[in-house]
């Protein structure tokens, strides 16, 4: 298995020449101790754990999977340990309110050390990574009292956090979900049901597991309207903060899955379990939403990660494997072969892993910009269009990036050939893992409806518009520079066509609501792609305006120039068939009888 390592050069650029982080940190309110040396000595320390400490952990887990007892679950060798160094180290609490026991370091910079953490070792970096929705959520909507007893702790790492919402009858369909929840005299309520696909819902790395549970209340309304959110904790706490006796909560069995065997995916059983109400009665929903955004951001953050990991995997193999001579002539005569970078399609699939990862960072580091601005910006309206722009972006980035993530963890596979089917190598593992990101936290399909339906269509394309803006004055400030004439032009096109498509899908719509769901999909992928495009054009910007100055660092400069070219040259052709898709109607899918897809056998 290649070693990781950090790319650390590459977050800089994004964080640093592209996004301007420094003078964002100085800008927003609370960000000021993130000076330039701090926010570098933090990158560095985290890139030493990941590569040191929990990367050598990502096969150990895949190999050994967690085991279930009836008294708990126990995570591979030494991830415990790791974990007690990440505790010791300071990790968890990086970017929390210093009153709960936080550093108040801005949350970008916790979602850059999190890249490293789920690119070293996706498995391991779930168990903290859950935390993070719990302490959003109550930090958001828990009481003080409830912040006092549950979110110190969660901060500080000893204990740990998950979401509970999935039962074994209902998925995405929250509404029909059966667990409940009875009002005791003290003011607890007991909650009785079975959650599945439970991420890091029994483990032996923490101290407690607090568990954030959606349940219904006995005269809740139907439907999505009645559900309320619940802490669920493993272990009561006592008066003083301690862990007290055990809750009537436990893990009935492991799910036995195709990746991510690391972390352990539970099915668990409340069996009148205290819990505790967080928010209002019946606004259960509304609260975890707080958990989910916070989670898609993490699971886009996924498909950046095994991006990476899949070109890190395959550029090494390219370098070394001795395959066929180059079609031009020799170009290692002293050998018997040619490497096989020297091949067209090797290079294909890796400046295709490379595009994504690198255009999907710059992505992920602009929505966390926006994160920053909503949780610290004092101006109203700055807070209120940094919303938006997130409301907007985090559908495409869950869906798009955790896609071309798969997409591109298979071209790792196939850079290896029949050696990246064998598991020494790690890229199929790398495949496997990443496969869950397109389902988890609503499926592609879900999210599509959630872009085109909810924030574009029924925003009348205001939520649209927000980023269309942003990127048309970046086609009008550099409409007359030579060194951006392969880039401006197109973008600016893929722009207008854009609100044209919305405003076609819409139209038809209005007259058969079949065609959002029917070019949903389609509309999302373009959307991602068009999202990229523009990010390679500004990346293409600056390096062009490094080599121009004669910066330095000549080579990593060209290097974004040339992958700018290739993905518009070969990836954002991919844009023509999503639109020819999107406006073929619902019709090609909805005419034939559903008795009539079996017919052949």
């Amino acid at each position: 298995m290649p070693d990781y390592k950090a790319p650390l050069r590459d977050i800089r650029f994004v964080r640093d020449e592209l996004l301007g982080y420094d003078a964002h940190y100085q800008s927003i309110p609370g960000c000021q101790d993130a000076t330039p040396d701090m926010v570098n000595a933090i990158l560095e320390e985290g890139a030493k754990f990941c590569e040191q400490v929990i990367a050598p952990l990502n096969r150990v887990g895949d190999q050994e999977g967690c085991t279930w007892s009836p008294e708990g679950v126990k995570t591979p060798t030494g991830f415990k340990e790791a974990y007690k160094q990440f505790v010791e180290g300071g990790w968890p609490s990086l970017a929390h309110d210093v009153e709960h026991g936080g550093q108040g370091l801005p949350e970008s910079l916790g979602i850059a050390v999190s890249e490293m953490v789920g690119q070293a070792n996706w498995s391991w970096g779930m168990y903290p990574g859950l935390s993070h929705g719990a302490m959003n959520t109550l930090h958001a909507h828990g009481t003080p009292e409830q912040q006092s007893t549950y979110l110190t702790k969660l901060v500080s790492g000893e204990w740990t956090g998950t979401m509970c919402l999935t039962e074994p009858h209902c998925g995405t369909d929250l509404g029909i979900l059966r667990t409940k929840a009875e009002p005791q005299a003290d003011g607890s309520y007991q909650v009785t049901g079975t959650k599945i696909f439970i991420s890091a819902g029994e483990h032996d790395m923490a101290d407690n597991i607090v568990h954030i549970v959606l349940a219904r209340l006995p005269d809740a309304p139907q439907g999505t309207k009645g559900i309320s959110l619940f802490i669920v904790p493993k272990f009561l706490p006592t008066a003083d903060g301690g862990v007290g006796e055990r809750n009537a909560v436990s893990c009935g069995s492991l799910e036995h899955k195709m990746g991510i065997h690391g972390n352990a995916t539970c099915v668990m059983n409340f069996d009148g379990a205290t819990g505790f109400l967080i928010g209002p009665p019946n606004k259960g929903l509304n609260c975890m939403f707080t958990f989910m955004n916070t989670a898609r951001l993490g699971t886009a953050l996924q498909g950046l990660a095994h991006a990476e990991i899949g070109f890190q995997g395959g550029i090494a193999y390219a370098r070394e494997r001795l395959q066929m001579r180059s079609l031009t002539g020799p170009k290692a005569p002293e050998k018997a072969a040619d490497p096989i970078i020297v091949h067209p399609d090797v290079r294909r699939m890796l400046l295709t892993m490379k595009a994504f990862a690198e255009g999907n960072r710059a992505m992920l580091y602009y929505a966390a910009k926006q994160v920053d601005i909503v949780q610290r910006s004092e101006d109203e309206e700055q807070k209120k269009a940094a919303d938006a722009m997130l409301a907007f972006l985090t559908p495409i980035a869950k869906a798009f990036m955790t896609e071309v993530g798969f997409e591109a963890a298979n071209h790792g596979v196939q850079i290896y050939g029949g050696h990246g089917f064998i598991a020494e190598h790690g890229m199929e593992q790398n495949v496997r893992d990443s496969r869950i990101s397109c389902l988890y936290e609503g499926t592609t399909g879900v999210q599509a409806l959630d872009l085109l339906g909810r924030k574009v269509l029924m925003t009348q394309g205001e939520a649209l518009k927000g980023f269309t803006k942003v990127v048309h004055k970046f086609c009008q400030a550099q409409e007359g520079n030579e060194s951006l004439k392969d880039f401006v032009a197109p973008l600016a096109q893929l722009n207008k066509e854009w609100g044209e498509l919305t405003m076609k899908v819409g139209m038809a719509a209005m007259k058969d609501r079949e065609e959002v769901g029917a070019a949903s999909v389609d509309y999302l992928m373009y959307s991602g792609y068009v999202c990229l495009a523009y990010f390679w054009a500004d990346m293409a910007r600056v390096a062009a305006e490094k080599l121009a100055a004669g910066a330095g660092d000549e080579a990593f400069y060209k290097a974004k120039l040339q992958t700018a070219r290739f993905y518009y040259a070969r990836i954002l052709p991919r844009t023509r068939a999503h639109v020819a898709s999107m406006l073929s109607g619902a019709s090609n899918l909805m005419d034939m009888a559903e008795e009539d897809f079996a017919l052949g056998y």
